[in-house]
């Protein structure tokens, strides 16, 4: 069987409430740092590879984790967060200033919409997550942990749930309806399972420590 441990960041300073500067290097909070510890402390047997996003509080999760487990594989793949808003004029706000811009984007549900630079469409986005199903697919490991972002798991999660036939406007509101319902805590996340000679997934959440399933039925696509 193969098991791929989705597990969002630990608490950023964004998380925490402080403005940021740069999407991509938010670093961890002590708190943050914290939970990444009992994350590689939670793991009964090493992985055969170790994931990260290129985002800094992706990467300073899975420190814990890769100094952990010195021999296992560790890349990082383009799985970072969905950057829906032009990250220019972003810097130096926080969520809660963020909040007018980010109810606009949504509102307007049109998924080839990019913000400006250095911003992606949701097809794009929705893209990267498809990749990243079809790369683990097709990997050779069979135990693989996964450190990324809250949107871009619950994209994952949505895409086996719901199989969508295209990314279209009623897809992106119903995706974000999923986004809000199921909100991903630090260094929380998913599992998905998949069996030998069989082609679809099965997901199933789990809690902080991700040993403990905070849900026991299986999400599976239909």
């Amino acid at each position: 069987m193969k098991i791929v441990r989705l597990i969002r960041h630990g608490e950023s300073a964004a998380n925490a409430g402080a403005a940021s500067q740069d999407h991509t290097s938010i670093p961890l909070t002590d708190k943050g740092v914290e939970q990444a510890r009992h994350v590689a402390l939670s793991f009964v047997e090493p992985p055969e590879l170790i994931v990260a996003s290129p985002f800094s509080r992706a990467q300073a999760t899975a420190a814990s984790t890769t100094e952990a487990f010195p021999l296992v594989p560790f890349k990082t793949w383009p799985i970072q967060e969905f950057t829906y808003l032009e990250p220019a004029r972003c810097d130096n706000t926080t969520v809660a200033q963020r909040r007018s811009w980010v109810d606009e984007y949504w509102a307007k549900a049109n998924p080839a919409y990019i913000d400006g630079l250095g911003a992606e469409s949701f097809v794009e986005f929705m893209s990267r997550a498809q990749s990243f199903l079809a790369r683990v697919a097709e990997h050779a490991a069979q135990n693989i942990v996964v450190f990324s972002h809250g949107q871009f798991i619950n994209a994952v999660a949505w895409l086996i749930a719901h199989q969508p036939a295209e990314i279209d406007n009623q897809a992106m509101t119903d995706w974000r309806e999923h986004e809000i319902a199921n909100h991903v805590q630090n260094c929380g996340g998913y599992v998905l399972t998949r069996e030998q000679g069989v082609t679809s997934w099965t997901v199933i959440k789990a809690g902080r420590r991700h040993t403990e399933f905070a849900y026991a039925q299986a999400v599976s696509p239909g």
